[in-house]
């Protein structure tokens, strides 16, 4: 996993007002909290966080008034009109060796079996526990050959060392749904047998 150094600076204004100056000024608000700590409200250099959070569950070593902890990112609001804009982000404290509650997208690989059917996702991402300084940035499940009906579980999918599930395991992540073609024909087939009885 990556880890980036961002310097932010403490706030004391609030409100929408404040926000927007903010902004104006490419800094992003923001709240960092955990461990027991008062939540410290933050403005972070925006190009330099956008970039950060390019990276799954990124790893910030962030320098606040020239102290420095390690934080991921919880909660990110983005500007629903404007691509590539960040409006607000909750940062989570945390120590090396610490467990913690994230969620690690799911890619797939192969190609499923021949008939056009389609391939849903159930869970874009993944919730597990991972150790804070050695969180995946993605987990990839294999779907190669996999037919109509066929679903891959919580269980089903391989984890890196020392990251454990934080959702049930019998939990559908992936499933195939037939093409509707077939199930069109189906359908049909089943209208013919019921006309001949």
């Amino acid at each position: 996993m990556a880890e980036v150094k961002i310097s932010a600076e403490t706030r004391t204004e609030f409100g929408k007002g404040a926000a927007r100056r903010l902004r104006r000024a490419d800094k992003l608000p923001g709240v960092v909290y955990g461990h027991g700590g008062e939540p410290l409200h933050v403005a972070l250099p925006h190009h330099d966080t956008l970039m950060a959070l390019k990276h799954s569950n990124v790893l910030i070593s962030l320098d606040v008034d020239g102290k420095t902890q390690l934080v991921i990112p919880k909660d990110v609001q983005r500007d629903v009109l404007r691509t590539g804009v960040l409006t607000h982000v909750d940062l989570l404290v945390v120590k090396r060796g610490e467990k913690v509650s994230v969620e690690i997208p799911v890619q797939t690989e192969g190609d499923l079996a021949p008939g056009g059917n389609l391939l849903e996702h159930v869970l874009n991402a993944l919730p597990v526990l991972a150790e804070a300084t050695h969180i995946p940035e993605s987990v990839t499940v294999s779907v190669a050959g996999l037919e109509a009906g066929a679903s891959v579980l919580a269980k089903d999918i391989t984890l890196p060392s020392g990251v454990v599930l934080d959702v049930d395991e019998d939990a559908v992540v992936l499933q195939v749904l037939a093409s509707q073609a077939e199930e069109a024909a189906a359908e049909a087939a089943a209208g013919e047998e019921t006309a001949e009885a």
